[in-house]
């Protein structure tokens, strides 16, 4: 041997501590070695989540909806009847993808809020791996589309940071919507990490995308990787506001809904209970605060409200038929048997379009005015592109039938939620109703159960939450089976519930007042589904006793510290905050005000410098929003012109002076003025050219639009243009300064709002 030859033979490197085979000096003294990767044996699985679709909702479960795709799956599978979930999006996902409970995974309120402590930072902790992260490793593929609201706001740039992103928390693939809601029309979308427009093609709706890519993702799987299991992640944005669905859906319930929500929640009952999905014993709730007797009504409110649950009908089914697209996709090929669908809800009904509906949700967020007249003069549009449009409270207590409140309660309202479970390699499909208590946390454990995939202590060097849920395998087999699950608590934003072995507790808290004062009632759910009869006065021991326990649950699971502020809570952490200009490159945009501008309750100024070669050199210059509510800067027919869209009002302001071509510095500000709302001025190189007024400054509360520097995409803010409505000259920049906050206007509080729903 050569003086400086290694020895002839050493088992494995550096690089692979595991390596098996021989290195010697030359390739023909050594032994090659290839690791045999263990391939997953489990089913595929697909979680669909829906959006704000009550207990009631489905027709599988009482409701006068047609979802005969998602009644198919029920009937070859299972249907859960005492499923809960957290009262609110971000928390429900946050539970359902890690196991965990919310505010141990740190997402005990929206994913849109950073209040300063580890429960409540709006993104899941690294010390709680996603079902998506433990599967890929597991040799799953893994793709996720539709509605994600678990990446805190900062994050929503193109420049990232991406580790809280879709493929940040171990999804390969993403198609979809990171904020809250979208319109279903002409959504903000994502593809992976970086923004895409929506296809443009006529009769364009996001449920029927997300199916599609949900298809090719799927395809590119069973393509590429026939050998590996997949598991896809599918969250619609329905059917949360706004309620838009193809008109032909719509149609279909004419008339339908004529009879009103009181009826119909007396119907739904007795399907139930026909059904078995609810005891015989079970009686329907008192109408909740705010909802009116519909005898009652005028002919005109009936008309109105009426068709407002046409369209909503008209969105679930439609949903329901993109659902029956991606079945049947399974089934041609060869995939649906050796598949665990899992189907539910996030929450319960939304009660956010308020005693008489809106046609445009903005008018809530942003606490302005929304006259029934106003609803009314847009009937005929509603569900289509140009309205934003949520049905009225009594709607959406029907769909929680027989649950008293909505979303963000306690009460079976907010938390009572359908699940569906179907494999056909499984589940034959006979004795389908399953009464356990189960909860969110309980699908992770679940899944990993049944796909052979043991949790780590360890993921990528952080220690590991151990799982608070429970796999739900054992009644797959066993529809008599005791519960495993005795206790689960509850809380959102200061609302708090806690259930222990058939009892139920609920703290009716007053937001702003103090915890202390908070009344637990008490309730026998197991035979009193709708938590009708507070037991509290008949059992004050018992009653103690569960809010003695909630608290010792709040203090396991990080619950504390209790905060029942809403949207104020964006005050805690707002990076924007302290920053007063941005430049904007053209063709750029910033997601959210919470990154920034942050325009609402402020004077500011948008300087552009520009050049126009041709007098048909127009578009947009700056643009904040989209068709229901913002406003656009831009040039058109030689003049600068503001768009001042308050929620659906346009306040139109026009330079008098053209717009010269050549290069020049244009300049919209808005100011304050106390005497009538705000000031716009319009100045053309140091000169003003023209003046008008706008009913307000910009209001707060909306934090789920986009600024757009040179074009104003996917919709249109103004009515002026169709979008995107490129600046055809040249834009060097557009530069955006911020005045302080007006004192006399503050974030918008939803607390009095919520109190009354």
């Amino acid at each position: 041997m050569a003086s400086g030859t290694p020895n002839s033979t050493r088992p494995g490197t550096t690089l692979e501590p595991d390596f098996a085979g021989t290195i010697g000096p030359t390739i023909g003294e050594s032994t090659p070695w290839w690791p045999r990767r263990q391939r997953p044996t489990g089913p595929n699985v697909v979680v669909i989540l829906l959006d704000d679709v009550g207990f009631a909702q489905l027709g599988c479960y009482g409701s006068s909806i047609a979802t005969p795709n998602m009644d198919a799956v029920a009937s070859g599978g299972l249907r859960y009847t005492n499923f809960h979930v957290a009262a609110l999006c971000s928390p429900t996902r946050a539970c359902l993808l890690t196991g965990r409970n919310h505010h141990s995974a740190g997402v005990g309120f929206l994913g849109a809020f950073d209040t300063g402590f580890p429960s409540y930072r709006g993104e899941i902790t690294p010390r709680a791996a996603t079902l998506a992260e433990l599967l890929r490793d597991g040799g799953y593929g893994t793709y996720a589309v539709g509605k994600w609201h678990l990446t805190p706001p900062p994050h929503m740039t193109p420049a990232g940071p991406f580790h809280q992103w879709p493929t940040g928390r171990g999804f390969d693939r993403y198609y979809g919507f990171l904020w809250g809601e979208d319109d279903q029309y002409e959504p903000e979308l994502f593809h992976d990490r970086h923004r895409v427009d929506p296809p443009r093609r006529e009769g364009y709706h996001l449920s029927e995308d997300l199916v599609d890519r949900s298809c090719e993702f799927l395809s590119d799987h069973l393509t590429s990787r026939p050998e590996d299991p997949f598991f896809l992640y599918l969250a619609f944005g329905a059917c949360h506001a706004p309620h838009q669905a193809p008109r032909e859906y719509i149609d279909r319930y004419h008339g339908a809904f004529d009879h009103g929500w009181d009826a119909e929640r007396e119907q739904v009952l007795a399907r139930q209970v026909a059904a078995r999905i609810v005891p015989p014993t079970t009686q329907l709730s008192a109408r909740n605060p705010g909802v009116g007797a519909w005898s009652e009504l005028s002919d005109e409110r009936q008309r109105l409200y009426a068709h407002m649950q046409e369209v909503f009908a008209g969105f679930m089914t439609h949903t329901d038929a993109q659902i029956g697209r991606l079945v049947e996709f399974l089934r041609a090929y060869g995939a649906l048997d050796n598949t665990l669908i899992l189907l539910m809800s996030d929450n319960g009904a939304s009660g956010e379009g308020g005693e008489h509906g809106t046609a445009n949700e903005y008018r809530w967020f942003l606490q302005l005015p929304d006259p029934v007249d106003d609803s009314l003069a847009a009937l005929d549009a509603l569900g289509g592109p140009t309205t934003h449009n949520h049905y009225p409270t009594g709607w959406a207590q029907a769909g929680n039938t027989p649950g008293r409140y909505y979303k963000r309660y306690a009460y079976a309202g907010g938390v009572r939620a359908p699940l569906i479970a179907h494999w056909p390699a499984r589940l034959d499909g006979t004795n389908t109703l399953r009464h356990q208590f189960h909860h969110v946390i309980d699908i992770a454990p679940t899944v990993l159960d049944l796909c052979g995939v043991q949790p780590p202590a360890s993921y990528h060097g952080v220690p590991q939450l151990p799982l608070h849920g429970t796999s739900m395998a054992y009644t797959f087999d066993d529809a008599e089976a005791s519960s495993r699950r005795q206790v689960q608590y509850f809380e959102t934003a200061g609302y708090r519930g806690i259930y222990a072995d058939g009892w139920k507790a609920v703290a009716a808290h007053l937001p702003g007042a103090g915890f202390d004062a908070d009344h637990w009632e008490l309730y026998r759910v197991e035979s009193d589904v709708a938590e009708c009869e507070d037991l509290s006065a008949a059992h004050p021991d018992k009653a103690a006793e569960l809010a003695a326990l909630w608290w010792e649950e709040a203090e396991r699971y990080a619950v504390l510290p209790l905060d029942d502020r809403m949207q104020v809570r964006m005050k805690a952490l707002n990076p924007a905050e302290d920053r007063n200009r941005y430049v904007f490159l053209p063709g750029t945009r910033i997601l959210n005000q919470l990154v920034g501008p942050s325009f609402s309750a402020r004077s500011f100024r948008i300087t552009a410098t520009i050049r126009r070669e041709t007098e048909l050199d127009d578009g947009v210059l700056l643009s904040w929003g989209r068709r229901a509510a913002g406003f656009s800067f831009f040039v058109k027919n030689n003049r600068l012109m503001f768009d001042f869209n308050l929620a659906g009002d346009h306040t139109l302001v026009v330079s008098e002076a053209s717009v010269p071509l050549g290069r020049s510095v244009v300049q919209m500000s808005m100011a304050d003025d106390e005497a009538s709302g705000a000031r716009v001025t319009f100045v053309i190189d140091d000169a003003v050219v023209g003046e008008g007024r706008v009913p307000q400054l910009v209001p707060s509360g909306m934090g789920t639009v986009s600024t757009q520097c040179g074009h104003n995409s996917p919709s249109p803010v103004s009515t002026e243009y169709d979008a995107p409505f490129t600046f055809a000259g040249a834009l060097e920049r557009v530069v955006v300064d911020l005045d302080p906050r007006s004192p006399e206007v503050g974030d918008v509080d939803l607390r009095a709002e919520l109190a009354t729903q």
